[in-house]
C-alpha cells in the first residue's frame, strides 16, 4: 500500500491541478484537459499571451510571451496557498467551476500548502504512464489525444476497436484503487479472450506493484499490458 504521505502528495497535486491550471485554462478557452511532461504535469499553450502552466517538481512555472518574448515567472508549491498560486497565475478561485462529478474540493484555500516529497513518486508513475501510453496509441485505432484529465488525475486517451471504443490508461491510484495503476476499460460490455485479463469491474487493471514483479522495464510491460487489451478486443 502506498505511504500516507504518498497519498498526500497525491491530493495535493491533483488539488493545485484542478483548481490552478485546469481553471486557467477552462476560463481561456472552455477546456481543462492537462498534460504529463518529463518533470510534472502542464496545461497546453492557452490565452492571448500563450500562457502555459506547469508543476515541475516543487514548483509551479509560469510561462507567457510578453513583447515578443517569452518569460517564465516560478513560484513555490510548499508554503504558499492555492489562493497564492492562483494570484500568480490570475485565477479567481471565487468563480464557480468543475471538471466534472468528481472534482476534487477547493478546500480551505488560505492554509499554506505542504507537499510531501513523495510527489516526485506520483509524477513518476503519471510520466511512465504517458510514455506507455504514446507509443500505444501510435498503433491503435482513431485515437484520441493522450491527456491528463483533473477530475480523475490519470492520464489516458481512448480507441476504437472491433468491440468498440476503450479508455487506456495510468492512474497514481484514487479512493477505489490506492495503489498507482494501469488500466484498460472497454466502454461495452464485452470481455473477449483471455478470462483472467479482464479482472476489475470496468475492464482490467495491472498495479505498480504488479507491474514490479514482472521484472525488466516497466515502460515495456505497461505497454504490453495495453497490448493485450487491445489485441484481445480486435
Amino acid at each position: 500500500m502506498p505511504s500516507e504521505g504518498y497519498t498526500s502528495a497525491r491530493i495535493e497535486l491533483q488539488r493545485v491541478g484542478v483548481h490552478v491550471l485546469a481553471r486557467a485554462r477552462y476560463a481561456a478557452d472552455g477546456r481543462f484537459g492537462l498534460r504529463v511532461t518529463p518533470s510534472g504535469i502542464a496545461t497546453p499553450s492557452f490565452g492571448p499571451s500563450s500562457d502555459v502552466l506547469r508543476i515541475a517538481g516543487p514548483s509551479l512555472v509560469r510561462e507567457q510571451r510578453l513583447d515578443d518574448r517569452t518569460r517564465s515567472g516560478v513560484i513555490a508549491v510548499s508554503g504558499h496557498s492555492l489562493r497564492e498560486l492562483a494570484a500568480f497565475v490570475d485565477v479567481d478561485l471565487d468563480e464557480p467551476f468543475e471538471a466534472g462529478r468528481d472534482t476534487p474540493q477547493l478546500g480551505d484555500p488560505d492554509v499554506p500548502i505542504e507537499m510531501p516529497d513523495e510527489a516526485t513518486e506520483v509524477l513518476e508513475w503519471l510520466a511512465l504512464g504517458a510514455k506507455a501510453l504514446d507509443s500505444t496509441m501510435t498503433g491503435a485505432e482513431d485515437p484520441s489525444v493522450v491527456q491528463l484529465w483533473p477530475e480523475h488525475f490519470d492520464v489516458a486517451f481512448d480507441a476504437l476497436t472491433a468491440h468498440g471504443r476503450v479508455n487506456l490508461g495510468a492512474s497514481p491510484g484514487d479512493s477505489g484503487e490506492m495503489e498507482p495503476y494501469l488500466y484498460v476499460g472497454p466502454w461495452g460490455q464485452d470481455r473477449p479472450g483471455n478470462e483472467s485479463y479482464w479482472n476489475a469491474p470496468f475492464g482490467a487493471t495491472l498495479t505498480k506493484s504488479q507491474v514490479a514483479t514482472l521484472g525488466g522495464d516497466p515502460v515495456h510491460a505497461a505497454r504490453e499490458f495495453f497490448a493485450e487489451g487491445l489485441r484481445a478486443l480486435g
